[in-house]
């Protein structure tokens, strides 16, 4: 009789305790008003980048299992890089590209007990009607625009910040990223204003010309495969000519993605070729069957060929294409930059993001960053 008057007891003590649990009234990325525990324990995310969002956050102690696609894919994320003890984990999911805007697996998921789950790539209507089955509350995040930098993910962070107790920490990483694209920005432009290149037109013509090739897309791909929208690009102030590559002139694949032949590559000729490291491979193979092609570019024939790491990996990794960034900058406009050494600036990023120095895996995988390919 005691004891079951002591699990009574138990029972309606824990069920005050739920009854009292903090929570926040929300709009998510998505538009969804929803309640949801303020500074949860228990925690999963699942799609693109959702894992990614909360290491910036310096929350993943409180992640409760990951997609198979992250322990299976181990590469090219500085995040999971960082966090390796997140592979031991249970499952939650098959994760990856093919599970994007699919209804998950609830078995997986409902094992690990999680308190909110983060989503991202997801429909309203199916996020509901998983919400709904696992009577679990569902944030949706957003990266915005694939495969570009949009500011939406500072709202993402904000909002995520806000759940998970993180607030300053979501205000760090969003003045660490801006404060590091102002100086990209400024410092390449002094380096152009005082070649008396004051006019904007004028800048943009006389810029050295500049194409990044073997970017992957659904896998690793060659040189003809590259981005008009590239973010390290943008942020170094640097002429993208595919942006210039008219779209009968170019496959256009999703968002700014787009494949363009080598014909048209040797008649845009571009000062500098920088090969994502995900298409090294790919693009050395390439190199020993055409090398007639390749000996044509002016780029290679100066010796301008340069390595990057790859960014868009699971949506974009943004710490790497800071360092990317850095790293072309200091190419381009070596006066600007004749302080920046691309590979320590890359690990002081890493750092502030992920949490620790992961530089050595990533140019291990995919090689030197900034350093000379051929």
């Amino acid at each position: 009789m005691k004891k079951i008057l002591m699990i009574l007891c138990l029972t309606i003590i824990f069920i005050a305790n739920v009854g009292v649990a903090e929570t926040l009234d929300i709009t998510d990325m998505a538009g969804r008003k929803i309640a949801v525990p303020h500074n949860p324990e228990k925690i999963i995310c699942l799609g693109p980048g959702a894992l990614r969002l909360i290491v910036y956050l310096q929350a993943q102690d409180k992640v409760a299992g990951v997609e198979d696609m992250e322990k299976l894919n181990p590469n090219g994320r500085p995040y999971w890089l960082a966090n390796l003890d997140l592979a031991k984990l249970p499952r939650v999911g098959a994760g990856g590209p093919a599970s994007i805007n699919k209804k998950p697996d609830l078995e997986a998921v409902l094992s690990v007990n999680p308190e909110l789950i983060f989503i991202t790539q997801a429909d309203v209507a199916l996020v509901d009607e998983v919400q709904k089955q696992l009577n679990v509350p569902i944030v949706v995040l957003s990266y915005g625009a694939f495969a570009t930098f949009d500011e939406t993910i500072y709202d993402s962070l904000r909002l995520a910040g806000k759940i998970l107790n993180r607030e300053e920490r979501a205000e760090a990483v969003v003045n660490f990223i801006e404060s590091a694209r102002r100086d990209l920005l400024d410092r390449s432009g002094v380096e152009l204003k005082s070649k008396n290149m004051q006019d904007k037109d004028m800048q943009d013509k006389d810029k050295p010309t500049v194409f990044v090739g073997g970017i992957g897309m659904r896998g690793s791909q060659g040189i003809e495969s590259t981005e008009k929208s590239y973010i390290p690009l943008q942020w170094a102030n640097a002429r993208n000519v595919a942006q210039e590559v008219s779209k009968e002139e170019a496959k256009l694949v999703e968002g700014s993605h787009i494949f363009i032949d080598k014909e048209r590559l040797l008649l845009i000729n571009p000062d500098f070729i920088f090969i994502d490291g995900g298409g090294l491979k790919l693009i050395k193979e390439d190199i020993s069957k055409k090398t007639k092609f390749y000996s044509a570019l002016k780029a290679f024939q100066n010796r301008q060929v340069y390595t990057l790491l790859p960014f868009n990996f699971y949506t974009t990794n943004v710490e790497t294409a800071l360092a990317n960034a850095f790293a072309v900058a200091k190419i381009l406009y070596p006066d600007a930059f004749k302080d920046i050494d691309p590979e320590k600036k890359c690990d002081e990023i890493y750092t502030f993001m992920v949490g620790k120095p992961v530089y050595d895996a990533m140019k291990k995988d995919f090689g030197k960053l900034g350093g000379l390919t051929f």
